[in-house]
């Protein structure tokens, strides 16, 4: 009697990284189309150092379709305290911009008074409402513009959580046409490619993502036609080692 085995061609998955060697807290996803998602973690909420922007965008292309604001109107960019840190806009030449490329700094270079403009724009408590209440990220908090270290002092902070993360994923599929090109257009333009993208070679990969960073925290959110990741990491020890996992954990894209 001979039998035969059929093996069906399958993608092997790579291991997943040891993130509790990094004695930190994480939370990792990784969810390949047509395949079970991977959720890793030790923690739910996080400090959101600038991945809120994201909720902060979709927010702003909410109320857009409402009516109640425009890309095309001019934002004075001196209209806000001269924050610095991420981004350049404090030392630009020109200081008025349409919102659209405000919004587009605030994505890419993780622009922190572009950021603050929104925010005054829009009005904290209002983005909050949106964000919450309209967009459903119930975890998601934004207690305090950026860079105000006033606020931090009296314990005031932004924060995310990882399910939260997850929903961002559907929020940005069920945008109009329009505006999904528009946000994947300012995500795609990230420079940031120090965490999971770091062991990808260079232009193989279209990473639709937003990354940030503060002291003891890393953070990269993102996805591309095929796979949606994240990987949080707060109360970070030492940065090296942390960086090794997530080139480790970003070579999963490459499936």
């Amino acid at each position: 009697m001979v039998m035969i085995i059929i093996i069906k061609n399958m993608t092997k998955q790579p291991e997943i990284p040891d993130f509790r060697r990094l004695g930190c807290q994480f939370a990792f996803f990784f969810h390949q189309k047509d395949q079970q998602p991977v959720f890793e973690s030790n923690c739910e909420r996080f400090l959101s150092a600038s991945i809120i922007k994201v909720p902060i965008l979709l927010a702003w292309l909410h109320l857009e379709r409402q009516g109640l604001v425009d890309s095309h109107e001019l934002c004075d960019l001196d209209s806000e305290p001269q924050v610095q840190g991420a981004g350049f806009s404090w030392l630009m030449g020109a200081r008025k911009l349409p919102y659209h490329d405000v919004l587009l700094m605030m994505i890419s270079l993780s622009d922190n008074l572009c950021t603050n403009l929104v925010i005054e724009k829009v009005g904290r408590e209002r983005l909050t409402n949106v964000i919450q209440q309209d967009l459903g990220l119930k975890g998601t908090e934004l207690q305090r513009k950026l860079m105000d270290y006033a606020a931090r002092e009296k314990g005031l902070d932004n924060w995310i959580t990882a399910q939260d993360c997850i929903k961002l994923f559907d929020l940005v599929d069920a945008l109009p046409t329009q505006q999904r090109e528009i946000a994947e257009a300012m995500l795609i333009s990230n420079q940031d490619d120090a965490l999971l993208k770091r062991n990808i070679p260079r232009d193989t990969v279209d990473f639709y993502h937003k990354t940030g960073s503060i002291s003891n925290v890393l953070h990269d959110w993102g996805y591309t036609r095929s796979c949606r990741i994240f990987l949080l990491m707060q109360n970070v020890k030492a940065e090296p080692p942390a960086f090794e996992v997530f080139g480790q954990a970003g070579e999963w894209m490459l499936q």
